[in-house]
Parts: structure tokens; sequence; C-alpha cells
């Protein structure tokens, strides 16, 4: 029996939803994790056709993206450089992937909220676990930032940037980005499912966390002020993966500081997706 023929098996949502123990709720959140994460091949195709129907029609494709993140740093890096007094050829290449990896964050963000609303169709219709809902909304992200990695290649080419083999440190890091990926799009997905007005309040947050997290500009610029960078969960997660690609190494304090951030996002998410799967169809 394939996985996505034991999943039908199992009695449906309303059967599940009267009087159920807080460990038969576990044990169904549970199963639903694993089994989604056995369906990635489906949670990958749903992706490239979203990416399909998304860029229908249009000659660049997720290339536009990639050009318009290339006119960005192009035009307003060298512009950031002199107002900060950064040297043009260590300021650039810092921009491109700084704005690269946060675009990730922020969309995989964005679209988390979104995540369980936009399949309403596919979960009123098909019984499956909701977990490749977000192993979709990851995967989908994945493909564009791959597009973006363009830009990155292109500034360190031009200004001879190599990161050397620091690089591999970014692997684990990478790894911990897509844990924590697939936990928001749980967290947010269900939650936003309940209460329709979170995503424009979750928008808003991150527009205001780009500005207070070194993206556009460099950490050091805050000078005795730097310590409260610690407090900033996204500095923590983007640090771990710029630092090696930049040829250099996060802190300890940057790793911890990550980890147990990852660490309070995966317990919250988990206790309400333990709560709420049984529930997220029935806000549709």
């Amino acid at each position: 029996m394939s996985a996505s023929e034991s999943w039908a098996a199992r009695p449906t949502v309303l059967e599940l939803h009267g009087g159920m123990s807080r460990a038969a709720r576990t044990r169904l959140a549970v199963q639903d994790l694993v089994e989604g994460m056995r369906l990635w091949r489906l949670a990958w195709t749903l992706a490239w056709l979203d990416i399909r129907l998304r860029y229908r029609g249009s000659m660049l494709g997720p290339f536009w993206l990639t050009l318009s993140t290339g006119v960005f740093v192009g035009t307003l890096g060298f512009l950031y450089a002199e107002l900060f007094h950064q040297d043009v050829h260590a300021y650039l290449p810092y921009l491109a992937l700084s704005q690269v990896l946060w675009s990730f964050l922020a969309m995989m963000v964005g679209e988390s909220c979104v995540c369980f609303t936009s399949a309403e169709g596919v979960i009123r219709a098909v019984r499956m676990p909701l977990t490749v809902h977000a192993l979709r909304t990851l995967i989908r992200n994945v493909i564009v930032m791959a597009h973006n990695v363009a830009v990155i290649v292109v500034v360190d080419i031009l200004f001879a940037v190599s990161p050397g083999w620091h690089a591999v440190l970014a692997l684990p890091a990478l790894a911990l980005w897509a844990v924590d990926a697939i936990t928001i799009a749980l967290l947010l997905g269900a939650f936003c499912a309940r209460f329709r007005d979170i995503p424009p309040i979750v928008a808003s947050i991150m527009q205001i966390a780009f500005f207070l997290t070194p993206v556009l500009w460099v950490p050091g610029q805050l000078g005795r002020y730097t310590a409260l960078l610690a407090y900033n969960p996204f500095y923590a997660l983007l640090q771990i993966v710029r630092a090696p690609l930049l040829g250099a190494l996060p802190t300890p304090a940057e790793w911890l500081s990550a980890l147990l951030y990852s660490l309070a996002l995966c317990a919250i998410s988990w206790l309400l997706f333990v709560r709420a799967r049984g529930r997220v169809a029935f806000w549709m």
C-alpha cells in the first residue's frame, strides 16, 4: 500500500474531531509529518506546477525576479556604498548575497500565510497530509531563489570574490533554514486559515524587520549597539548562511541564537499544528 493510499484509508477528519485525546492528536500529527515527507515528489511536482502557472505567458519566467534583483543591487549598491562610506568592492557582494537571502526569507514567510488557503480546493477534495502543502511552499521558494543565485555569481565574478572552503559551512545552516521554513509554513498556514486578517500584519512586520536587519547596512555600523542584534532572530538566521558565503565564520553566539530561535519556533508550531491540524479543512 502506498503512502497516499495508507493516508486515504485513515478515518475521516469528522470522525477524528469528536472527543480525541491529546495523545491521539499528537500521533496523527506525527503521521501527517512523516507521510508528508514521503510524498516529497508530489510536493515537488505541485511546486513546479505553481511556478509554471505563475509565469505562464512570460518570456523570462522567474528570471524576471533575477533581473529585478540584479537591477536593485546594481543601482542601489553604488549609492548605499557611498552613503554608508563602504568600499564598493566589499559592499556589493555583501548586498547581493544579503538581498537574495532576505528575498527568500520574506517570500517564504509571506507565502506561508496562504500555504493552506491557496490550496483550499485540494484540501477539500483530496485527503493528503497537510505537510505536503508546507513542503510545496518551501520547494517553490527554493526554485525561485535558485534563479536569483545568478546575481550572486555574477557579482562575485566581477569583484573576484571567492568564499573558499568556508562555503561548505553554509550547508548545515541551509538545512536549518529548510526545517524552519516547513515549521513556519505549518504555523502561519494554520493560524492564517483561522484568522484571515493576519497576512497583512505579517507583511507589515516583515517590512519593519527588513530595515531592522543588516541587509542594506552592515552590522558594524551600529557601533556600541551591535549587541542588540542578538535580539533579532532574522539576523542570526541570516548570518549563519551569509558569513560562510562571504568567506567568514559565524560566531558561536550567532549559531547558538539561531538554534534557540529555531527551537522556540518549532515548539510553538508543533503545539499549534497538533491542536489545529484536524480543523484546517473546516476553516477554509
